[in-house]
């Protein structure tokens, strides 16, 4: 038997883009789509799996800095392929004020539109992306799957955007 070549997956999103609605479980029965979070700028978080010593400390660190995320009116939300059912006892026992949607069946199909997917492992990428009130990529940043890659970046990204629709406005 020969084996399939590997699937290329698309490059990472990057700034200017367009980011790919989605619709996915934030708890077994209920469901948030992308798109309701239009108007306001979004922080998506990708993470490779619920329960790890490094996801654990920087979605931790994301939960503890939400004040500081709120006050450019961002919503941040986390994604991985772990189930919904994982999401809940994960987001409990942490305490998470976020959700965590589940990019479980088909199994990383968010994660593959985004570019982040790691078809070898069946994780997503550590991956950050900030996106304006209209949904389009901002700001993209994949970290080493073993690094927490803080949250410097994204707030850099926030003041950025708050400053440029300052500028914007008459």
């Amino acid at each position: 038997m020969t084996a399939l070549p590997a699937r290329s997956a698309p490059p990472v999103l990057e700034a200017g883009t367009l980011a790919p609605d989605f619709t996915l479980h934030v708890t077994p029965d209920q469901k948030m789509a992308l798109s309701e979070l239009r108007g306001a700028p979004v922080i998506i978080a990708f993470y490779p799996a619920d329960w790890s010593p490094v996801c654990g400390d920087e979605l931790g660190l994301f939960n503890a800095a939400l004040a500081e995320f709120r006050r450019f009116g961002a919503q941040l939300i986390a994604i991985s392929v772990d189930s919904a059912w994982s999401h809940a006892a994960y987001a409990t026992e942490r305490k998470f004020h976020f959700p965590l949607l589940a990019d479980f069946e088909p199994k990383g199909a968010v994660a593959t539109s985004y570019g982040v997917y790691r078809t070898t492992e069946g994780v997503c990428e550590r991956a950050l992306f900030v996106l304006d009130g209209e949904g389009v990529v901002q700001w993209a940043y994949v970290s080493p799957v073993t690094v927490n890659p803080g949250v410097d970046g994204i707030l850099g990204a926030l003041e950025k955007m708050s400053t440029s629709a300052k500028q914007d406005t008459p």
